[in-house]
């Protein structure tokens, strides 16, 4: 590294952010990108640790200390071509990833990890803003059509690869807009979509053809994330007229709340809330599900819970409570027992500190209505003994609640589209496809599966990881040989 004892010599500095009270009124990203100093400064921190557990920790394994190691040195553009070689899509990850890489990072064992996340984001914005980021065209073209199913992540990189292959891709998706959970499960305040409209544009110029509102199926239409699908397409359709279809949809079917007065009004899944606030802020006519006055109680305390508390918080809401069935994480990892791996410990978002209960070890014995609207929630403390759940007996309580969001996961893919191409889905559910070399191929001839389809739900990263892997298992399907990386 060029600056061997940086890592000792200074902090680790947090990217600045808009305050809680006035972030809360709009939409718009609200966390400052370091500046150039700052990003040389926290590059520096970036120790000769001489095994980058941070590249193992990272799911795309980007070579971490090396573009560290370029932005302390200010070499911005190579930095940039170095994050590239194994991230189709960092603005993406440089501020929605958890950022598992800094948990693996050698420094996190007695000090605060390097700031790896921030640095991707100051290198991918630099490079937007310096317009380094421009299409790669293959002139050469193979003369291969390949049909992506889903616009996510895992179907924008597996579609961006293999056009970079010089195979001609289409890529189907049922929303009205690309993007899938990017563009309707990530609040704006998050992410702004400004960051996706200009990849389409960049994959259009390198050959890529999108078509939406499509839905790939045998006519059942599936209820869905955005699904505006106003066009139906057969799997055989795809079979006969492509030379290999890759099923990169998501983990859409919604893990549910089996308890009386679910059938209340007032009572949603998260992802029937979050997209129409997305499509509001989008400039879409859409009458949202609002907030606004009421006392909501979101139901899951990971990220889709979290996004809802942020949502709900811009709508107005009187108040806004979050449960969770586990207990309370401690506030601090024990790292010699957990480092590298991803540590259980207490986690505080962006949409916590603009305001939200948060309440653990809680599960949810029923709704209560009145004239079928949700009014109160009765929920009761559990304990954890031996693996199982125990509730605590007396500690029924019943607070107001008129409006429950459900956000506790997703179990599998929509079942249909797998049923529609005969694909063989594992105990899960999820579509079963190997990641052996030359894999992710499905039990159907020339159909391939990779993200949360093929993993079930997963982080942003992952997705591009498989899209990124599916694309290479095409690639040397239908060429005999692939350049693509592993």
């Amino acid at each position: 590294m060029g600056k061997i004892t940086g890592f000792m010599e200074y902090q680790r500095l947090k990217e600045a952010s808009e305050a809680p009270q006035t972030r809360v009124n709009h939409y718009r990203e609200f966390v400052v990108t370091l500046k150039p100093e700052e990003a040389k400064t926290q590059g520096a921190r970036c120790m000769d640790c001489g095994i980058p557990f941070c590249q193992t920790g990272c799911p795309v394994n980007n070579i971490i200390p090396d573009w560290n190691d370029l932005v302390y040195r200010g070499n911005y553009q190579e930095a940039l071509d170095t994050l590239h070689s194994t991230n189709n899509f960092p603005e993406f990850t440089g501020r929605v990833c958890p950022a598992p890489c800094e948990a693996a990072c050698t420094l996190n064992i007695n000090n605060d990890a390097v700031g790896i996340k921030s640095i991707e984001h100051f290198i991918i914005d630099k490079g937007w803003e310096e317009g380094w980021v421009t299409p790669q065209i293959n002139a050469v073209k193979t003369g291969k059509k390949v049909a992506v199913v889903g616009s996510g992540p895992a179907g924008l990189a597996a579609a961006q690869q293999l056009a970079r292959a010089g195979h001609a891709v289409t890529v189907f998706e049922k929303s009205d807009r690309i993007g899938g959970l990017l563009r309707y499960g990530i609040p704006d305040f998050k992410m702004e979509k400004s960051h996706i409209d200009r990849r389409i544009a960049q994959m259009e110029a390198e050959g890529v053809t999108f078509k939406t509102s499509v839905m790939v199926g045998d006519g059942e239409l599936v209820a869905g994330v955005g699904n505006d699908a106003k066009e139906i397409v057969a799997p055989d359709t795809l079979k006969s007229e492509f030379d290999a279809v890759v099923l990169a949809g998501g983990s859409e079917h919604p893990r549910d709340l089996p308890v009386p007065g679910r059938e209340l009004n007032g009572v949603y899944y998260a992802m029937e809330f979050l997209p129409l606030q997305n499509k509001r802020v989008a400039g879409d006519n859409v009458e949202v599900i609002s907030a606004k006055g009421k006392h909501v109680v979101v139901i899951g305390g990971g990220d889709t819970g979290s996004d809802c508390v942020g949502t709900s918080n811009r709508h107005g809401a009187a108040s806004v409570t979050q449960f969770e069935l586990m207990p309370q994480p401690p506030e601090q990892e024990n790292k010699s027992m957990t480092w590298p791996n991803w540590p259980l410990k207490m986690r505080t978002s962006s949409s916590h500190e603009e305001g939200a209960n948060r309440d653990w070890s809680v599960t949810t014995k029923g709704l209560v209505g009145k004239d079928g609207q949700v009014t109160a929630l009765k929920a009761a403390r559990v304990e954890w003994k031996d693996g199982k759940m125990h509730e605590v007996a007396g500690s029924e309580w019943e607070m107001k609640a008129d409006l429950v969001l459900l956000a506790m996961g997703f179990v599998h893919p929509v079942a249909p589209i797998l049923k529609a191409f005969g694909v063989e889905r594992d105990a899960r559910g999820n579509a079963r496809a190997t990641t052996d070399e030359g894999g992710y191929k499905t039990n159907v001839d020339k159909v391939f599966a990779a993200g949360d389809m093929r993993r079930g739900q997963s982080l942003v990263v992952w997705a591009i990881r498989e899209g990124r892997q599916v694309a290479r298992s095409v690639d040397q399907f239908l060429m005999g040989a692939s350049d693509l990386p592993r």
